[in-house]
C-alpha cells in the first residue's frame, strides 16, 4: 500500500546501517497435516498449511519479548530488513522495526508471517493441491480474517511462545491483531491497532468489489486457472489502482499531482495519459502485477470483507468482554478507508470494558497509507507503549529490565 517513491531510506537504515536488522533470511513452518487440518470458519478444512516468515532479535530465555506483527493486504513477511545485498530497498515497516528503532529488535523478539492466502511463500490459491498435483485456483477454500490468525497461532505455538508480549498491525493486518484478542484473550499483553476498523464498511466493500470485477472480467482470468499461461495482468492492475486512490487523500493527490500533466504542453485530445495522476497510478497497477498474485487479491479482499469483529458476539461492547490486554489504536485525519469515527467506536467499545485504552488521532495529510510512511508521532506512540508494556510485564514477573 506504501508510496514507494516516496520514503526515503535513512542512511543508518541502509544495509549495514547502525540501525538496520541486516540481512534476513524467509523461513517456513508447515502443520496442520492430514488428518489433522484447520478448521476453517466456513467450515471447510484446510492442510497442510505452510506459513513463510520472518524473526527478528532473539527470543527470551522466557520467551516473554515476542511481538507479532501482522501485515496488511499486499504485504507479506519482509517486514524489515533486506532479503539480499541486491535488495533496492528494506521490508515494508523496516521504519518501525531495528535497533533502536520504535519496535527495538535489542530488546524484542519482532515475528511476521505472511497470511494464508497469500502468494509470498504461505499457502494460498497458486499453492500446489495436494490432492490434485495442480495449483489450487479457486478451488483453494474461502477464508477469513479468523482463519489468517488461527493459522498464525500455530506458527507462535509452533516457536514455543505461550503469551506475546504485543500484537501490532495497520489497515488489514490492525483486522488480525484486534481478532487476535478476541479469539486467544490469554495469549498477548497488548495490542496495538493502527489506521483499522472493527468490521468493513459498505464502502470499503463496494472499492473491493469493483477491483474483483475487473480481474474476473479478464480474459486471462479463465475462471482462476491460468497458472502456467498467461495471467490477467490487466484486471489485477485495474484492481490496484482501484485500490490505490482509497489509500491516498485528496489534499496529497492535490499537493502530489494537482493537474500537472504527464509530458505534454497542453492536452492531446485523445485517450492516451495526459495528466501525472494517471502516469502515477498505471505504474502502480504494472509494478503490482509484477509481485501479486490475481487469486490472491480476490480471497484477501473477500476475507476483508467478510470481516465484522461482532459477528457472532453479540456487538462489540461483548466482543471485547473479558479480554485482558491493553490497547493502543492510532488513527489518522486523513484516512477516508477507516476513517477517525470507527478507531472511536473501538475505544468506546474497549473503555466500556474497563480495558486500558490509549487513542491516538494523528494529523496527516497522507490518507491511509499515513501508517506506513514516516511519522514520528506514530514512532514515539509505539515505542513509548510497547515499553511501558514490556517493563510492566517485567515487573510483574520479578525480571529485572
Amino acid at each position: 500500500m506504501a508510496i514507494d517513491n516516496e520514503i526515503k531510506i535513512p542512511e543508518d537504515s541502509r544495509l549495514g546501517g547502525a540501525r538496520s536488522v541486516g540481512i534476513v533470511t524467509t523461513q517456513y513452518a508447515t502443520f496442520a497435516e492430514p488428518p489433522d487440518q484447520l478448521e476453517l470458519d466456513s467450515g471447510q478444512r484446510l492442510g497442510p498449511i505452510t506459513l513463510a516468515y520472518e524473526t527478528y532479535g532473539t527470543l527470551s530465555a522466557q520467551h516473554d519479548n515476542a511481538v507479532l506483527v501482522f501485515h496488511a493486504l499486499s504485504g507479506d513477511a519482509h517486514v524489515a530488513g533486506y532479503n539480499s545485498p541486491d535488495d533496492r530497498k528494506p521490508g515494508w515497516w523496516d521504519l518501525l522495526i531495528g535497533p533502536n528503532k520504535p519496535l527495538d529488535t535489542n530488546r524484542y523478539y519482532i515475528i511476521c508471517a505472511n497470511v494464508i492466502g497469500g502468494c509470498k511463500g504461505s499457502t494460498g490459491p497458486s499453492s500446489i493441491n495436494p490432492q490434485t498435483g495442480a495449483p489450487y485456483g479457486l478451488r483453494f477454500p474461502v477464508i477469513t480474517i479468523g482463519d489468517m490468525v488461527k493459522a498464525q497461532r500455530y506458527l507462535v505455538d509452533y516457536l514455543g511462545i505461550e503469551k506475546l508480549l504485543a500484537v501490532v498491525g495497520g489497515s488489514m493486518g490492525g483486522m488480525q491483531a484486534l481478532e487476535w484478542a478476541v479469539r486467544f484473550p490469554q495469549r498477548t499483553a497488548a495490542v496495538l491497532a493502527i489506521a483499522t476498523t472493527a468490521r468493513q464498511s459498505a464502502q470499503g466493500i463496494a472499492f473491493d468489489e469493483v477491483g474483483r470485477q475487473a480481474i474476473m472480467s479478464d480474459a486471462n482470468w479463465c475462471e482462476g486457472n491460468y497458472y502456467g499461461s498467461a495471467t490477467p495482468s490487466a484486471g489485477l492492475a485495474i484492481a490496484r489502482m482501484i485500490a490505490h486512490i482509497t489509500y491516498l487523500s485528496d489534499e496529497q493527490m492535490h499537493i502530489k499531482f494537482g493537474r500537472r500533466l504527464q509530458t505534454r504542453d497542453a492536452l492531446g485530445y485523445d485517450f492516451s495519459t495526459d495528466f501525472q495522476v494517471e502516469s502515477y497510478l498505471k505504474y502502480q497497477g504494472d509494478s503490482f502485477v509484477r509481485r501479486f498474485d490475481a487469486n490472491s487479491y480476490l480471497y484477501i479482499t473477500k476475507a476483508i470483507d467478510y470481516y465484522d469483529l461482532t459477528a457472532g458476539r453479540g456487538s462489540l461492547l461483548e466482543a471485547f468482554s473479558g479480554v485482558p490486554a491493553e490497547f493502543l489504536v492510532v488513527s489518522f485525519t486523513s484516512d477516508w478507508l477507516y476513517p477517525t469515527y470507527q478507531s472511536k467506536e473501538l475505544v468506546r467499545a474497549l473503555q466500556a470494558n474497563g480495558i486500558s485504552t490509549t487513542f491516538l488521532e494523528i494529523p496527516s495529510n497522507y490518507g491511509h497509507d499515513s501508517f506506513l510512511l514516516p511519522n514520528e508521532q506514530l514512532s514515539e506512540a509505539v515505542s513509548d507503549f510497547v515499553d511501558n508494556i514490556y517493563q510492566r510485564v517485567h515487573s510483574v514477573t520479578g525480571k529485572s529490565r
